[in-house]
């Protein structure tokens, strides 16, 4: 914990990486969507009709969107087959942030059982010259921040 009066830098967004168990993929371009939510329920208590009280309800986390310049690797595209195939194959992964020397790591995000729900391939233009960028969508059961 830093000393009063001691400034602290946020993280930054670009120093990250992305574990998937079994899965070598090289870095990820993009990384978004971890979140939860957790549902309102509205109720009023009987005697009390001015003033509605709110219950938490059930909490859903995020689809994580991941995306990455267009290799010869075939595994992500593999995973999601296997779903195609009605064969639901589930992972735990992780989304770590380093510090700006990249050598340690300053937080992680931890989720589990997680399986590909949309895959998306590049756009492809005879008039630019922008990578060819694949996109992956995956449905997951739970985030902690480890």
């Amino acid at each position: 914990m830093p000393q009063t009066g001691q400034r602290v830098d946020p993280y930054r967004n670009f120093n990250f990486l992305v574990e998937l168990e079994g899965i070598a993929q090289g870095s990820f371009l993009e990384c978004s969507g971890l979140g939860s939510t957790t549902e309102v329920i509205e109720t009023r208590e009987g005697g009390d009709n001015t003033t509605v009280r709110k219950l938490p309800g059930r909490t859903s986390f995020s689809d994580i969107t991941l995306k990455w310049g267009l290799t010869d690797s075939t595994e992500l595209w593999d995973w999601r087959q296997l779903v195609i195939d009605g064969n639901v194959l589930r992972k735990n992964g992780s989304v770590i942030v380093y510090d700006l020397a990249n050598r340690t790591e300053v937080t992680r995000w931890n989720f589990v059982q997680a399986w590909p729900v949309k895959w998306e391939g590049s756009h492809f233009s005879t008039k630019g010259t922008d990578l060819a960028i694949d996109t992956l969508v995956l449905a997951h059961e739970g985030l902690a921040r480890a």
